[in-house]
């Protein structure tokens, strides 16, 4: 049975203040925006990735009506290999969704937030969270791996559920700017610590709190969890075409995207995938090139 309550909240949010990674998007100068690009760009990417890219991003778009004015193609060659890059479209329309109903200004509150193009509620919560320092539980997978392991002694979180939103409030601190860096302790005990497969108990500052610890370590009791493959996939297709896009000048014949990948079939099938996505346009000449509209 889990013995935590929120003393190992309060345990959380002090570890967190000397074991903290130091990630620009977290530091006191950030805006809301800044928050929302780096909440995007995060999904399903590792940090070291998104970091050198959010900073140029940044750097190069530092509000929304900067973003909102750029062309899309532009913004496709500066995702990157970030993978996924329809968020970068996704992202694009957020921006001019706040340049046209918020004056410019991201919204503070979550359900405005998550009337934005492409943002859901995790991003619509974190955003008001660490960029407005609204106190409020936000979950991501490393939270429901953590919240699992130390409230109901699984090994492994299951499907996402609306309960997973008490079970990590009813840890948080009653203090709101606590509360606020509580939100935040969690993700990074569960990225840091309480990872995936073998967790780093021996070090975790909730250990003696821990359901999961105290029932023995039962193990995992449900399907194995999946390793996403990436060689030969339509995701790696895609990305060959849209590499090929973003490193030209003019539009491309189709012949030059015919090099990219062997296997025609699935060639074809991807670049119709990526016209129906929006991520490539083709000319009424027949030429390939990024939208830029």
């Amino acid at each position: 049975m889990s013995t935590a309550t929120t003393d190992t909240g309060e345990a959380i949010v002090d570890w967190y203040a000397t074991a903290a990674r130091d990630l620009p998007w977290r530091r006191p100068d950030v805006d809301a925006w800044a928050v929302l690009v780096s909440e995007v760009m995060l999904q399903q990417t590792p940090v070291a990735r998104v970091e050198p890219v959010w900073r140029d991003w940044m750097a190069r778009w530092p509000t929304p009506a900067a973003l909102a004015a750029e062309t899309p193609a532009e913004v496709i060659r500066a995702w990157g290999k970030l993978g996924y890059p329809r968020r970068a479209l996704r992202l694009r329309e957020a921006a001019l969704a706040i340049v046209e109903r918020h004056g410019g200004v991201v919204p503070d509150d979550v359900p405005t937030l998550e009337a934005l193009p492409g943002i859901g509620t995790y991003t619509a919560r974190a955003v008001a969270c660490f960029g407005y320092g609204r106190p409020q539980p936000v979950v991501d997978t490393n939270v429901r791996r953590v919240v699992a392991r130390l409230v109901h002694a699984k090994a492994e979180a299951g499907t996402a559920r609306a309960a997973d939103l008490e079970d990590i409030a009813a840890l948080a601190p009653t203090d709101p700017e606590r509360a606020v860096r509580f939100s935040v302790a969690t993700m990074e005990l569960g990225a840091l610590v309480c990872v995936a497969g073998t967790p780093r108990c021996a070090v975790c500052p909730v250990r003696d709190s821990c359901a999961w610890r105290l029932a023995g370590y039962p193990a995992h009791e449900g399907p194995p969890r999946r390793v996403q493959k990436f060689a030969g996939t339509d995701r790696q297709v895609r990305g060959r075409l849209l590499d090929v896009l973003r490193a030209a000048a003019q539009p491309v014949e189709a012949a030059e995207l015919d090099a990219a990948w062997d296997d025609a079939v699935q060639r074809s099938r991807c670049l119709d995938s990526l016209l129906t996505d929006g991520l490539v346009e083709q000319t009424p000449d027949g030429l390939f090139r990024l939208p830029h509209s």
